[in-house]
């Protein structure tokens, strides 16, 4: 009898990212699936299944309106093309906020039916209870603090936290309560750097930033703010790629080659095969 020996790799873990604090940074990227988690992966030690798809993908005006079955679905998706890096889904709002048994019902169906390996909730002082409780009975957390997206209606749009003193102290505050109850790593988005700075210095678990300056332990940005498919994108953003000119292009391209008839050519044309030879 034959044996089969198929080469694995080995995926990134949670005591592997908890263990980056002050190391290497960590390289994070939303995903929302497979074709692009399997071209993110071997670059990226964590990918964020992130609720920012109600956006990025479904087009609408914030994250409030994901549902619990959108982000399953993507993160399905992902983990299909996704072998290296470990991957957390968003979890959405309305699905963790109610208590504690809701929070642990609905992240144990999210761990189950995707096979990620960890979930996010954005987190306040009073989220501190539900993610202790979550902890203890297996479910690896993610943190998020600063601006909260899932808040939008709350705050009155997208601003920037930890301006105020008393903000400041609020988000520190929250970022420390988070670690103590045992998330293994925070995001923090959308504060000012000496804010960032001083939560990454305060807290044991390692931090990734989102428009959180160069000091937390690790940065993440949404990957088509990243390739450049929207027009307008946050001041925090970098552009590595412009394919929403690439796109537009092509689509015109392709466009005119159908209406001139030039496309398509006999190259990419199916015949009838002739018949063999008497």
């Amino acid at each position: 009898m034959s044996v089969h020996t198929q080469e694995s790799v080995k995926r990134i873990t949670v005591p592997d990212i908890a263990g980056r604090k002050g190391g290497e940074p960590i390289v994070c990227l939303t995903a929302y699936d497979a074709p692009m988690a399997a071209l993110l992966d071997p670059h990226c030690d964590v990918l964020l299944v992130g609720d920012s798809l109600g956006m990025a993908v479904h087009g609408l005006p914030n994250t409030v309106g994901v549902t619990l079955e959108m982000m399953i679905l993507h993160g399905q998706a992902v983990m299909r093309g996704a072998k290296r890096a470990m991957v957390v889904v968003d979890m959405p709002f309305g699905s963790y906020e109610g208590g504690k048994e809701v929070a642990y019902a609905n992240c144990v169906r999210v761990m189950k039916e995707t096979g990620a390996q960890a979930v996010k909730l954005e987190t306040s002082i009073e989220m501190a209870e539900i993610v202790a409780f979550l902890v203890k009975r297996g479910i690896p957390v993610m943190g998020h603090v600063g601006l909260r997206p899932q808040a939008i209606l709350a705050e009155g749009g997208f601003k920037a936290k930890g301006r105020t003193d008393s903000e400041r102290d609020r988000v520190l505050a929250e970022a420390r309560a988070v670690a103590e109850a045992g998330a293994f790593c925070i995001v923090i988005e959308g504060v000012a750097e000496s804010l960032a700075r001083e939560i990454t210095e305060t807290i044991d678990a390692p931090t990734i930033g989102i428009g959180a300056s160069a000091a937390c332990d690790g940065q993440v940005l949404v990957v088509n703010d990243m390739l450049g498919m929207f027009d307008w994108t946050p001041k925090f953003v970098r552009k590595y790629a412009d394919l929403r000119t690439e796109i537009d292009r092509a689509a015109a391209a392709f466009a005119s080659d159908v209406k001139t008839r030039r496309f398509p050519a006999e190259v990419e044309t199916y015949f009838s095969k002739k018949p063999a030879s008497q």
